[in-house]
């Protein structure tokens, strides 16, 4: 929502004051269309060139992000911190057996199901469950340090791929004050060629080809630029829901009470985020 909020601000703000300023914006909306189509076109085709259809998607969604705002809320983070408690919980008390039918079938389980947003979720899923599952298989008798690296690689994996769109929208910032020089360039090749034109009509010509350079500037580093350091929060905000997962697993495999456990997840978590520590252990309790 800020960030459609922030482009309209943007937009006021720079062609506003300009108006204000006694400019006149016409010449700006006739020469954009053109200069849009070039430099807009090249970044489009510079993109299909240094992408595969897969990085393509990644990078829709990862726009899409910017403007939806985080993955996960505040009381997803409570549940993600909930439900790999209990289910460890039910390993510890029950054995590994115990747990197999909810890890193997997660979408049929039934505490999964208390959790709707997260059994839905195929990243949290997965992340809970793949690990929970080699416990199961081996009878329990994993190394905690492995399970753990597991974890860590999976978690790694998710977040390379969480951060490809946002090497592409960073490195569309850099290409654009360049893309809007070619535009610029071009325009005042078209300039040379009607040389012996009026001064009105050179001076429109001129104008408009600079107009490639304003538009190149104004992408990068109003638009692009803030959506690339947008998403790399939002990816570091939802992050910390996988980095509690495994605190939970880990310090429930190394054997420490609940309090312990609960304390090693919620103190990951962004502030704006973490929980009392009573809090979590009522809610364990069903409070």
């Amino acid at each position: 929502m800020f960030a459609a909020i922030g482009l309209v601000v943007l937009i006021a703000m720079v062609f506003g004051g300009f108006i204000l300023a006694g400019g006149s914006i016409g010449p700006i909306l006739a020469a954009l269309p053109l200069e849009f189509m070039m430099i807009g076109g090249a970044a489009l085709g510079a993109i299909l060139i240094g992408n595969s259809m897969h990085e393509i998607k990644l990078l829709g969604g990862g726009l899409g992000t910017v403007f939806k705002g985080p993955r996960y809320t505040h009381q997803d983070h409570l549940d993600a911190i909930a439900l790999t408690s209990k289910l460890m919980k039910l390993m510890r008390s029950e054995g590994a057996v115990g747990l197999e039918s909810h890890v193997t079938d997660p979408e049929s389980s039934t505490i999964f199901g208390e959790y709707p947003r997260l059994q839905k979720d195929k990243v949290v899923r997965d992340l809970i469950c793949d690990p929970l599952t080699l416990m199961v298989v081996s009878s329990g008798t994993l190394d905690t340090h492995a399970v753990e690296e597991v974890i860590d690689n999976a978690i790694k994996t998710q977040l390379h791929e969480m951060e490809e769109p946002t090497h592409t929208i960073q490195s569309l910032a850099d290409a654009f004050p360049a893309l809007g020089i070619v535009a610029a360039v071009l325009g005042v090749i078209k300039t040379m060629g009607a040389i012996n034109e009026p001064p009105e009509i050179l001076g429109k010509m001129i104008g408009g080809a600079l107009v490639g350079t304003f538009l190149g500037v104004l992408l990068a580093y109003g638009m692009t630029g803030p959506m690339a350091s947008r998403l790399k929060q939002i990816n570091a905000h939802d992050q910390q829901l996988y980095h509690s997962i495994k605190q939970v697993i880990v310090a429930s495999l190394h054997g420490h009470p609940q309090p312990l456990v609960l304390e090693a997840a919620r103190s990951g978590l962004p502030p704006a985020h973490r929980p009392k520590l009573t809090d979590l252990m009522d809610m364990m309790r069903g409070r």
